[in-house]
């Protein structure tokens, strides 16, 4: 199996780490590992941004090399959802 290097950070870069991941791991698998690891909150969503593309990994695709490529930076940000004015 493939393998590719990467850093992962979160958004506001106060954590960041150098990896080394299987392809067929997916955005989903690494958003946990992060959540995991570096005790992010457990109730924030997060989504898994390719910095160097700017494309936002779905949490459910494998870290493809159309995705993915050595060395690109993948950040761990949160979802921010907007309440709802109740009048």
């Amino acid at each position: 199996m493939k393998e590719v290097n990467l850093i992962i950070r979160t958004a506001d870069k106060t954590r960041k780490a150098e990896i080394t991941l299987q392809r067929n791991n997916s955005g989903g698998d690494v958003i946990q590992a992060a959540v995991d690891n570096w005790a992010l909150p457990l109730d924030t969503d997060y989504s898994l941004v390719n910095t160097s593309s700017g494309k936002t990994l779905l949490p459910g695709a494998a870290l493809s090399e159309e995705q993915v490529k050595d060395g690109d930076i993948l950040e761990v940000q949160p979802v921010l959802v907007a309440g709802a004015l109740m009048l």
